[in-house]
């Protein structure tokens, strides 16, 4: 163990330390051996340490938005290469190589954790077995032996034995009642994390590997943590469980405020933009414009949910502009079809009927009647009667030449009929 601590002593000694001023801090409220002044410690070094992964927990949404863009096309490949396994890996990781895209993007804010998890254990440990490590002294290790957190040691674990609990001033019963309580609490914080970006920020109708293995880190995670949790010590599960609450509230945010394109939660959100934009008239802050900017710039490569949200806006009197606002529409208003194209729908005019005497006259309607039922004045009168006669034709009703299909203009001579 010394061994392996030594290994990590490039970052048990920052870790110590930190955990060391957090205390000076909370040990002046709470006292400095209470179990609030250690425990709330150990809570502001996860704090801290994610804040500072902030980046990385933007690139994971990146690279898993980019994953999701890739979809359509995975599909194609598994569909395509369904018989041959081997071919459709070769050509997945080809798809990988020319998008710049890493399924395994998505376990990098756990991956950059590790070193901190495994110095805070080391940490801890030494405590346990009464020993100095980094910052903290002889006088801070007494004091951390005596914190209690709900009555059980900070350094004390599930599987200890009663003799070993009991010189930490501690029983087995309390402590493995709170270890088993935070074990739970920690292993369905991660079923649910997990739980929510699959059935919500996900289209869950594609089956790709990826989607796949976003399904067995849902199962396996939860399950990691209730079998290694028994051997964490009580400080170690505070920094686990701290950091899975975390992680669910930061990623809610996400999936609230900027989801993935085509999941259920972009039609939740649409639908309460939608409302938002038609009763104030204006789109809320940078956030939203980006999103309304994203959403013109597709055009016809929107999907059902963004076609209806620029539908929604037309039928407001409303039209998204190319900058992220919105503006009044004067025009017609325009509705997307399914595949995209805008089509305006103008207003349908009702001709007007006319009385018995007109349609017995056969006088031409007063608004929409075709010109070739209209009398010219510039008709001279002895050619009226022949084209009087001209249309009372046989089987021809009184259809003028324009309405039985003849071409107007000059006619080309009829050739001689054959005997």
């Amino acid at each position: 163990m010394d061994t392996i601590a030594s290994l990590f002593s490039f970052i048990t000694t920052p870790v110590s330390w930190i955990i060391v001023q957090f205390h000076k801090v909370y040990g002046a409220i709470f006292g400095p051996d209470t179990g609030w002044a250690w425990g709330l410690s150990i809570v502001s070094l996860v704090i801290l340490i994610r804040i500072c992964l902030i980046p990385l927990f933007v690139k994971q949404i990146k690279a898993t938005r980019a994953m999701q863009t890739l979809q359509p096309e995975m599909k194609k490949i598994q569909e395509r290469y369904k018989n041959d396994k081997q071919r459709q890996s070769e050509e997945m990781m080809k798809l990988y190589k020319e998008t710049g895209t890493n399924p395994l993007s998505s376990c990098l804010p756990i991956l950059a954790q590790s070193p901190f998890f495994f110095a805070l254990y080391h940490v801890l440990n030494s405590i346990a077995n009464n020993d100095t490590i980094g910052a903290i002294n002889q006088s801070l290790l007494d004091s951390a032996q005596k914190a209690h957190i709900f009555g059980a040691p900070l350094a004390a674990k599930f599987t200890d034995s009663s003799e070993h609990v009991a010189g930490l001033d501690a029983s087995l019963t309390s402590v493995r009642v709170v270890t088993a309580i935070m074990i739970i609490l920690m292993s369905a914080s991660q079923f649910f994390t997990q739980r929510q970006l699959m059935t919500k920020n996900v289209d869950t109708t594609v089956k790709t590997p990826f989607m796949q293995q976003q399904k067995m880190l849902m199962y396996v995670f939860p399950i990691m943590f209730a079998v290694f949790g028994i051997n964490f010590p009580v400080g170690v599960l505070v920094y686990w469980l701290t950091t899975n609450v975390w992680t669910m509230g930061q990623q809610m945010y996400v999936i609230h405020n900027n989801p993935t394109p085509g999941s259920k939660a972009q039609a939740a959100y649409l639908e309460r933009l939608t409302k938002h934009v038609t009763n104030h008239g204006k789109v809320r802050g940078r956030g939203q414009r980006a999103i309304v900017k994203a959403i013109v710039a597709k055009g016809r490569d929107r999907n059902e949910y963004e076609r209806k949200f620029i539908n929604g806006l037309s039928k407001a009197g409303l039209a998204a502009q190319a900058d992220g606002t919105v503006a009044k529409s004067e025009t017609a208003v325009v509705v997307e079809s399914e595949d995209g194209t805008p089509t305006t729908a103008p207003k349908r005019q009702q001709p007007k009927r006319q009385s018995k005497s007109q349609r017995q006259s056969g006088a031409p309607k007063a608004a929409g009647e075709p010109t070739s039922l209209k009398k010219s004045d510039d008709e001279p009168e002895d050619a009226k009667p022949a084209a009087k006669k001209a249309a009372q034709k046989p089987g021809g009703g009184t259809r003028s030449k324009a309405q039985s299909g003849q071409r107007k203009g000059p006619q080309r001579p009829k050739s001689p009929s054959k005997k």
